[in-house]
């Protein structure tokens, strides 16, 4: 993509802008498509919008496997660890939710189909039934999640900045989580 850009004297060091008239002009003349201006090339886009909804399917499958281990812990030992894995689904609906109104700013609807959501995630769901069993599948899949951002923010790099800076967020969060249940483990007893 072949920019036209011209030095403005109006505004010093502001350096190069593209042709302002221009600007003003494909502003108002694609105005509806919200956040899609010609700067995000159609196939990086598309790619961006793919990669998203991947992610999206990753915290939606972590945020149901974080709701059944909720619910699923019995003991006393438990009734702390639980609570940490409530706040870690509500964190990651949180996640979900941004990502998904990214894609929606990138002119695509997010897919929430339930027939291929845990074909299209990274992570896996899990059944355990020992806290400890939890807990290590819940690293795992942190683990997992991890790698997965660190790569997709490769991936993306300058072509999306506020795509990259949303990933970037949840994959702070990520580490967090993955350190928490670090903790967690330490503290369990082995079974």
């Amino acid at each position: 993509m072949k920019t036209n850009l011209k030095q403005t004297t109006t505004s010093p060091g502001q350096g190069f802008i593209s042709d302002l008239g221009a600007l003003r002009a494909r502003a108002r003349d694609q105005m509806m498509k919200g956040a899609v201006t010609p700067s995000y090339p159609e196939a990086d886009r598309k790619a961006i919008v793919e990669l998203l909804n991947t992610a999206l399917a990753t915290e939606l499958v972590c945020v149901l496997r974080y709701k059944r281990h909720y619910y699923s812990t019995h003991g006393i030992r438990a009734k702390f660890v639980s609570a940490e894995f409530l706040e870690h689904a509500n964190e990651e609906q949180a996640h979900a939710d941004q990502i998904a109104e990214r894609i929606v700013q990138l002119g695509e609807d997010p897919d929430l189909n339930p027939a291929t959501l845990l074909s299209r995630s990274h992570s896996e769901y899990d059944e355990a039934t020992s806290l400890r069993q939890m807990l290590e599948a819940d690293l795992i899949a942190e683990r997992i999640a991890i790698e997965s951002y660190r790569e997709m923010i490769g991936f993306i790099g300058q072509r999306d900045p506020t795509s990259r800076r949303l990933l970037e967020s949840i994959l702070a969060q990520e580490e967090e989580h993955a350190e928490d249940l670090v903790d967690l483990l330490e503290d369990l007893p082995k079974d």
